[in-house]
């Protein structure tokens, strides 16, 4: 595929986004933008949300890192299973109690206005992270294959990346989200289908049998114990709470699901999508196997590129090489649309969310006091600001794409799962002053205890569940300002009004 083609195939797509937006956003409402007017179709919400969960990591990294990891990721998914019944069954019922537009409205009542301020800001730094390392994907392959031939530079690559999103987000909101996620969502399996099709059409007889009878199809581990990074309990349990906290607990996905119209809507929303996102996840770690298993066949080297004036591999660039150099022409044509609609479905939501989340929970944005052009601003504002740290990112990664997400998550999740889990279940009062400082602490312990954890505990390494570690900390801290106990917890987490 020449750069021109690929060039081409992404505008053909953007075009489609752009026709949504016009649609979609004619109702320019604050209301439309933030909730969807909460009339979205839960069937269409939870088939977009799959694309939304899966994004370009699962798309590009997750294949790659077969080659290391096997299906080890897998038991991380089984793990979100339960993670995503907890939020159907706990989380959904109170934030519709609550009629709330931002979840962390919550905090404010259960705790007043700094633990407020405190959770959204942690949402913030997670989601700018988690949807400028999504968007980096996709500006490292659009780079590679296609602006260096033309010899534009990365940074220029990055800021129209970044500016195609804000054109077809920044009047329709969630409610253009909705639907954009749905169309992403087809083009993503329809991408993956494509490949697979050609890939065991290639590898001759019994192809399946072959994949599933190599090395790379080991799922569970357990033969290592708790010092092995893909022991099975550790990634279990890490798959529960990292389904609470980057589901569950973050605007960015609950923004979907309470745009449905009622609360059994979104549970059901919320049950349907998990349960194709198991069905996918083991999907693409298939694609991996057979990815490697084709390029060892035809001599296809691992990719690389450089970092830090080293040449390193790059299995996140070993799915592109292989459909855009190696496949059919089709193939790298869906490849590119899947791609896109991979990345784009978590970062166009993540960058609405940024908004809404800045709107309501610092501005105090509400139905009395709000300004379209702040809200234009607000979300230039956070485009700008992904951009940047792209580029950053561009500059510092020596990892795995996956692993820095998850790493990065366990440090600004963990005082949210902290917050929210003392909330619900512990009945005492806090000092509200002081909430932001426990949070703090409990990031810096956390990643003391992370850097030197193999000296401090006899060789252990954390691995996923530093996210837990991270909340545990944090409800200690909690439990350590707390002033008196309430007696009717449940009367506390049920009332229909915020304050």
């Amino acid at each position: 595929m020449t750069p021109t083609n690929i060039l081409l195939v992404a505008l053909a797509y953007f075009t489609l986004l752009f026709i949504i937006s016009f649609i979609t956003g004619k109702d320019n409402s604050d209301s439309s933008f933030f909730i969807g007017d909460r009339k979205s179709p839960w069937f269409v919400v939870a088939f977009g949300m799959v694309g939304a969960m899966l994004s370009g990591i699962t798309f590009i990294s997750v294949p790659g890192w077969v080659g290391t990891s096997q299906f080890s990721y897998l038991q991380v998914v089984l793990g979100n299973l339960v993670g995503y019944g907890v939020i159907a069954l706990v989380l959904l019922p109170l934030y519709y109690r609550l009629n709330l537009t931002s979840i962390y409205e919550y905090l404010k009542k259960r705790f007043g206005m700094v633990s407020y301020r405190t959770g959204a800001f942690f949402f913030l730094i997670s989601r700018i992270i988690g949807a400028s390392l999504r968007l980096y994907l996709v500006a490292e392959v659009l780079q590679h294959f296609v602006f260096d031939a033309w010899g534009i530079p990365y940074v220029l690559t990055v800021f129209i990346t970044i500016g195609l999103i804000w054109l077809y987000t920044f009047r329709g909101g969630i409610k253009t989200i909705v639907w954009t996620d749905t169309l992403q969502t087809f083009f993503i399996l329809a991408s993956v289908g494509l490949t697979l099709y050609y890939l065991l059409g290639e590898m001759g007889a019994s192809p399946l049998a072959a994949v599933m009878n190599s090395d790379y199809t080991q799922v569970f581990f357990f033969e290592d114990g708790w010092g092995d990074s893909k022991n099975f309990f550790k990634r279990f349990m890490a798959g529960i709470f990292l389904a609470i906290v980057m589901v569950g607990l973050d605007q960015d996905m609950m923004q979907k699901n309470i745009s449905c119209k009622d609360l059994k809507s979104a549970q059901k929303n919320m049950l349907v999508s998990s349960s194709i996102f198991l069905l996918v996840s083991a999907i693409f770690l298939f694609l991996g196997a057979a990815l490697y298993m084709y390029a060892a066949k035809n001599g296809i080297e691992i990719p690389t590129k450089i970092v830090a004036g080293e040449i390193k591999p790059a299995p996140d660039l070993l799915f592109p090489e292989i459909a855009i150099n190696s496949l059919p022409v089709i193939v790298g044509l869906f490849f590119i649309i899947g791609l896109l609609a991979a990345a784009y479905s978590s970062a166009d939501s993540a960058l609405t969310s940024l908004t809404t989340s800045f709107c309501v929970d610092f501005l105090g944005f509400d139905e009395h006091n709000n300004s379209k052009k702040t809200r234009y601003i607000v979300h230039l504002s956070f485009s700008l600001i992904l951009a940047l740290v792209i580029i950053a990112f561009h500059a510092l990664n020596n990892e795995s794409i996956v692993w820095m997400l998850f790493k990065l998550a366990g440090y600004t999740y963990g005082p949210l799962l902290g917050l929210f889990f003392f909330g619900l279940f512990i009945p005492r009062k806090v000092m509200d002053w002081a909430v932001l400082p426990v949070c703090l602490v409990s990031c810096l312990i956390s990643f003391l205890l992370n850097t030197y954890s193999q000296t401090l505990l006899w060789g252990y390494k954390f691995d996923f569940e530093l996210l837990i570690l991270n909340g545990a900390i944090t409800v200690i801290g909690l439990l350590l300002i707390s002033t008196e106990k309430i007696n009717n917890l449940d009367e506390v987490n049920s009332l229909t009004e915020t304050s």
